[in-house]
């Protein structure tokens, strides 16, 4: 299946250069979308979620936050991978993946976008609840199976928040969710009778019953906001 996007680079807020997948909308467009990938960088499987939601009238942009380290990295999930993965992740602050975040909040705004979201898996679940926290511009966020949301509950969303967790997730606990929903009543919290990535078409931990509901919420999340 040919691709609907393109790799485009934008300049982030600290000067440095991005690579984005651009995958324009579909039809009369609904708004923008930053969409933030996994640990494994801006994969066939991130850029097939971007395409999925274009042809769902968004705008979409993918950013590759580990762009200052290894330019475009992309993993598999060998062991090996996974390993570099989180060394990338380990050595990449917040502040970056935000300063990334606003810069393609801002180029969808500038693109015309009357509204800009974000969702984000994994990772990028946590990258997306630190945004709606930080970024200025954004007027939803769909935060899946973040691992690091608990590291930032003292922070509250600045617009209309959902998150996605998985009940058989060991790498996130119970009582972790828990909190969160504890500490942010105005978050609605999900939980699925699912493993970690269970959106991932890729990975054994695949749930579609839960993908298709998650998916199903977060457009209902964007289209009412």
């Amino acid at each position: 299946m040919a691709r609907k996007g393109k790799d485009i680079t934008l300049k982030s807020g600290d000067g440095a250069d991005i690579l984005c997948y651009h995958a324009k909308a579909e039809g009369e467009s609904k708004g923008g979308l930053v969409l933030i990938m996994e640990i494994f960088g801006v994969t066939a499987h991130i850029k097939d979620l971007c395409d999925d939601y274009a042809a769902r009238g968004y705008d979409v942009l993918s950013p590759q936050l580990y762009d200052r380290q290894v330019k475009d990295f992309q993993a598999t999930y060998s062991q090996e991978d996974i390993q570099e993965s989180l060394k990338l992740r380990a050595d990449n602050s917040y502040e970056n993946t935000v300063l990334d975040v606003q810069m393609c909040i801002d180029k969808l705004h500038a693109d015309g976008a009357k509204k800009v979201f974000i969702t984000g898996y994994c990772y990028g679940g946590s990258v997306s609840w630190v945004a709606a926290c930080r970024a200025k511009g954004l007027d939803a966020a769909s935060c899946y199976y973040g691992g690091a949301i608990k590291q930032f509950i003292d922070e509250s969303p600045k617009c209309p928040t959902i998150c996605h967790f998985g009940e058989k997730d060991h790498s996130i606990p119970m009582e972790d969710v828990r909190e969160i929903e504890k500490a942010h009543p105005e978050v609605k919290v999900y939980v699925y009778d699912a493993d970690h990535g269970f959106n991932s078409d890729r990975r054994n931990n695949y749930d579609k019953a839960a993908a298709e509901l998650a998916l199903k919420r977060t457009l209902a999340l964007f289209e009412g906001a």
